[in-house]
Order: C-alpha cells, then sequence, then structure tokens
C-alpha cells in the first residue's frame, strides 16, 4: 500500500491528470507531472513537473526516481519507453494496456477474446484490402486508423464507392480497421476500477451523447432498462478481467434497438464520461483511481443523486462564465488552458438533478451550447 505523504507521478498534464492530482492531493499525496508543456492544467496543481516528451527515457526515469507510484492519464504514450520504466518503477497498470489499447486491432482482439460482441470488422493495410472489406460488410461502415486518432480525428465514413477517395491519408498512416456501423439507438458507457489485490468497483451506467465525435453530454444513470445495465456491467466484468485490470478502464458501448450491446472503444483511465462522479458519486472516478493504484480498498460507488454533464468547448466558454449568476445549480469545472480553440475540451458543468429531462431542457435553453443545437437542428433537416 502506498501511504499518504509518498509521490504520485503522472504521465500526462491535461485535464484527466490534473482531476487524478486534485484527488490524490485530498488525501495527502505529493505530485509530479511529465508534460511536454510548461505550466499545463496538471502542472498548476502539482508539486513539480518534469517538462519533457513522453518518450523521453531519461525524463520518465528521473520520473520514476522522485515517485513512489506512476500512473498515465492518456493512452497515447509511447509503450516501449513506459515497458522499460516498470523495471524501474512501480507501475501498477503495467504497459501490456496501453500496447493493447493504442492499437485498435490489438483491442478488439482482446474484447472478442474476452467473449464480448464487437461490430463486424476488417483489417484493411491498402486499397486493394479496403475494396475487399467494403464488399464483405457492405455500406455504411467506418474506416479508422489502427493507431492514433481521438474524438473523431483518423476516420472516414463510406457510404458510398465515391468516399473512397477520401480515404488515401488514413491508408498511408499505416494498417486500418474497417467496422461495420452499428445503427445505435444509445451511446452507454462503464467506468470499471480494480486494485493490485483484485478488489474490482463498477460506477453507473451512463448515456453519453456526441456531436462530431466529441462527448457533448453524459447523463446519469443511463435511461435504458434495469436488464440493460445489468449486462453492460457484465461485458465491462469480463473484458477487465480479459486484460488483468489495475486502475481505471472506461468501456464504451452502443445499444440497438433489439437491447443487443457493443463494445465501440476502450479507454485505460478515467474517462470524460465519468466526470459527473466528482458531486454525483459517493467517491470520484479520479479518487477511486487514486485507491487503486495505491492499493488502498476501492470504497463502494453510489450514485448519489442522478446527474447531467456537459461539455464546455473553446466556443463555449465565454457563454458558460455569463451564466454563472443565473445558474446556481451548475459545478463548473476549467481546466486551466491557456487558449480556448474551437472544438477543445477547455471544461465541463454538472448539474444534480431529479428531473433529467427538466434539466436537459434547461441547458438547452440556456444559450451555451447553441451551436451543438444549430447542427443538431441540420442534421434534422437533411
Amino acid at each position: 500500500m502506498i501511504k499518504p505523504g509518498s509521490t504520485i507521478g503522472i504521465i500526462g498534464g491535461g485535464q484527466l491528470g490534473r482531476m487524478m492530482a486534485l484527488a490524490a492531493k485530498e488525501a495527502g499525496f505529493k505530485i509530479i507531472v511529465l508534460d511536454p508543456v510548461p505550466d499545463c492544467p496538471c502542472a498548476q496543481v502539482a508539486d513539480g513537473q518534469i517538462t519533457a516528451p513522453y518518450n523521453d527515457e531519461a525524463a520518465l526515469r528521473e520520473l520514476g526516481e522522485r515517485c513512489d507510484v506512476l500512473t498515465y492519464e492518456f493512452e497515447n504514450i509511447d509503450y516501449e519507453t513506459l515497458k522499460k520504466a516498470t523495471g524501474f518503477a512501480h507501475v501498477p497498470q503495467g504497459a501490456e494496456l496501453i500496447r493493447i489499447t493504442q492499437n485498435r486491432i490489438f483491442e478488439k482482439e482482446a474484447v472478442a477474446k474476452a467473449g464480448v460482441r464487437v461490430a463486424p470488422y476488417r483489417i484493411v493495410e491498402n486499397a486493394a484490402d479496403l475494396k475487399e472489406a467494403v464488399g464483405e460488410i457492405g455500406y455504411p461502415c467506418i474506416l479508422k486508423t489502427a493507431r492514433g486518432g481521438y474524438d473523431g480525428k483518423g476516420q472516414i465514413t463510406l457510404r458510398h464507392e465515391g468516399d473512397f477517395k477520401e480515404t488515401d491519408p488514413l491508408l498511408a498512416h499505416g494498417a486500418c480497421v474497417l467496422e461495420k456501423m452499428i445503427p445505435f439507438t444509445k451511446e452507454l458507457s462503464v467506468i470499471i476500477t480494480r486494485n493490485e489485490t483484485g478488489e474490482t468497483s463498477l460506477f453507473p451506467v451512463v448515456e453519453n451523447i456526441h456531436h462530431n465525435h466529441i462527448l457533448h453530454q453524459t447523463i446519469a444513470p443511463a435511461r435504458v432498462e434495469n436488464t440493460v445495465k445489468k449486462e453492460a456491467e457484465q461485458l465491462a466484468l469480463k473484458v477487465a478481467e480479459q486484460l488483468h485490470l489495475t486502475g481505471t478502464l472506461a468501456v464504451e458501448m452502443f445499444l440497438e434497438a433489439d437491447g443487443t450491446l457493443y463494445v465501440n472503444e476502450l479507454a485505460p483511465r478515467p474517462h470524460n464520461s465519468g466526470h459527473y462522479s466528482i458531486e454525483a458519486c459517493s467517491i470520484s472516478q479520479f479518487g477511486q483511481h487514486i485507491r487503486a493504484i495505491c492499493n488502498w480498498p476501492l470504497r463502494k460507488v453510489e450514485l448519489l443523486k442522478p446527474a447531467v454533464m456537459n461539455n464546455l468547448l473553446g466556443q463555449h466558454v465565454e457563454r458558460a462564465l455569463t451564466q454563472i449568476p443565473y445558474q446556481p445549480e451548475w459545478s463548473v469545472h476549467l481546466y486551466g488552458k491557456k487558449e480556448a480553440k474551437f472544438q477543445r475540451k477547455m471544461g465541463h458543468i454538472t448539474v444534480l438533478t431529479e428531473e433529467i429531462e427538466e434539466t436537459l431542457l434547461s441547458l438547452e435553453q440556456s444559450g451555451v451550447w447553441q451551436d451543438v443545437q444549430k447542427r443538431s437542428e441540420a442534421a434534422v433537416n437533411d
């Protein structure tokens, strides 16, 4: 067990690292972050920063020497460097989880090996492979790079042969995955946490709404039948067991109209869809993650009150700030990023509520997310 007063090293200095650090500081830990950007969001609340690239082995070794335990806030770090770090530092999550989740091919193979359903897919390496794979899977389908890509980057939807011309940059990037497009009715996610002794906890099944491939809104709990929630939890448990999870894993899923669930994606760390837990649960996903990597007993997770979480992108921040005097129920979280760029996650707001539908309407009418409403209306009109 890692005791309070010890130092936790966080690889990655974005908002997830920041919220991890805040949770750890509450328990009396010190924090050092490794990130190439000086004064990154995590560094603003940490005790120290090593300013270097994530694949800088010397910097990672320094982090390991200065810290009692290492964790990471995102999966796109160099697997080989992290694997070396497990030899000279305590990395409870290990490196294998990163190797699998940063490659869509490995990830789908691992999920399928766990006995969990994924969308039909084919591995594609060139234009000839793509044509053959589309013939097998059919339209519509989605071509995704095997490595890299997030928030919709690195993927193209194919609806007819004319879309093939858009795929050259992805195929040039390397191996890709072609997936059948699932006609889902809802997107769900489950966050699961395990400590080093194998004790496991699940956060509530939540409902996620995306716009332009970026998470816009999370509703906790998900508005689905209890049978669906129970199955989603069981699927998450199977995947975590297959991956020998230590730490936190977000399991994202598609739900079809007939109740069929598909695992769509994994994230081996706290996740955007779990931010509501800071206010709404008996322990936040960040607090539970810190307990897991320090091998503390996990807290029982209870949803204290239903909640809605909305992301604040760059174009939303100014309007959100003008709403603060009129929205006493909003819990506002801003991440300390220096520049509010368009489509960049700058913060989030959470509302605790017993009236989900009324709250959704109130958030829509606030005008903060008017660009999202306009895009939704345009999609309906099309």
